[in-house]
């Protein structure tokens, strides 16, 4: 029993010190901000809450089976690296080019007060092709030495508390993103928009380049 309990534990740290420096649910508390600066204040946290979910429910494919739909469909990671990461670098530069409210003004006005909780604040801001290959390489590595269902339980509970961790994370940053802007102020919380849009471009742009390493080998 103290095993399980220990793998169980160390299946909980893998999956979230695995996943939360690429969710970097903290560099996306600017911009979810910045997305939903035409949302009302009072609907902004059932919003998080929805990307909360979304996030953990796309992980938990990614984890358990994202692998076999890879292979059904016969794509790979590195193309998938790609095509993601593409889709990562459009959203920064869009926000990069985007005026100082941080939305675009004829959407807000098609769309009214809303915003769609999965596109693009939970994919690709959140959980972008970095983070869903991550996930599948997790998934991959499942143990091969376990002695029995219950062992194997344990390991999956660990991982899926790892993922409710990572979920619960990303809702609370999302949720209290407002904040920034009293302790910031409007000039430094636009400054840190800005960098973090930037960023964002940079993990795209750095997603694409390790997928085509992968697929067209240098050297």
């Amino acid at each position: 029993m103290d095993t399980s309990i220990a793998e169980m534990l160390n299946a909980f740290l893998l999956v979230y010190a695995g996943l939360f420096p690429i969710v970097n649910p903290v560099g996306g508390a600017p911009i979810f901000l910045r997305l939903t600066s035409h949302v009302a204040a009072a609907d902004r946290p059932a919003l998080a809450g929805a990307v909360a979910i979304n996030s953990f429910m796309l992980l938990l494919g990614s984890l358990f089976i994202g692998s076999h739909v890879l292979v059904f469909f016969g794509l790979t990671l590195p193309v998938v690296r790609v095509a993601g990461g593409m889709v990562v670098a459009a959203v920064g530069w869009k926000l990069l080019q985007a005026g100082d409210e941080g939305v675009d003004r004829s959407d807000a006005d098609k769309h009214g007060s809303t915003v769609d909780a999965f596109y693009p604040l939970t994919m690709p801001l959140t959980v972008g092709p970095g983070s869903i290959s991550v996930a599948l390489t997790l998934g991959s590595q499942r143990p091969s030495t376990a002695t029995g269902i219950t062992q194997l339980a344990m390991i999956g509970g660990g991982a899926v508390a790892g993922l409710l961790a990572i979920a619960a994370t990303i809702y609370v940053c999302y949720r209290f993103a407002g904040s920034l802007v009293a302790v910031l102020g409007e000039r430094g919380t636009n400054v840190l928009m800005r960098l973090s849009a930037f960023i964002l471009f940079c993990i795209g742009i750095q997603i694409i380049w390790s997928g085509l390493r992968t697929l067209i080998p240098v050297g």
